[in-house]
């Protein structure tokens, strides 16, 4: 009986890890693109639009748009590493607050996801400069 019952308990374990698993792997995957400095990991994550805030300039962006403008920082600024200091969910949206760390200075950066279907998309992207 005891038996029957820890697999049952294991059981429901399983299932319910399983409907939590994807929401993180989406944060946890675009962090990783964000410390390899990599367009290409995080082009499956962008959304169609997506607003980005660099220290000179904001708008929103087509994802096309949102690669280029990504790649362009990235590769001008030398990414060396990212450090999530915190990350979460809020009623389906995902964030992620960090440190990019570029050999032309540190930056503040927040990812903030929304969910469509049943897939978490990055929607917003903002960069400002540490002093």
């Amino acid at each position: 009986m005891k038996n029957a019952v820890g697999k049952l308990v294991m059981a429901m374990t399983l299932f319910l890890v399983s409907f939590m698993a994807p929401s993180y792997f989406a944060i946890d995957a675009v962090a990783v693109a964000f410390q390899k400095g990599s367009v290409d990991q995080l082009s499956p994550y962008l959304d169609e639009r997506v607003d980005i805030t660099l220290p000179d300039k904001s708008d929103s962006y087509s994802k096309s748009q949102s690669e280029m403008i990504i790649r362009d920082f990235f590769d001008n600024n030398g990414v060396r590493n990212f450090q999530v200091k915190q990350k979460g969910e809020n009623r389906g949206s995902e964030f992620c607050i960090g440190v990019l760390q570029t050999r032309n200075g540190n930056y503040n950066t927040s990812l903030f996801m929304n969910k469509k279907g049943d897939r978490q998309f990055l929607q917003e992207i903002r960069f400002q400069i540490i002093p």
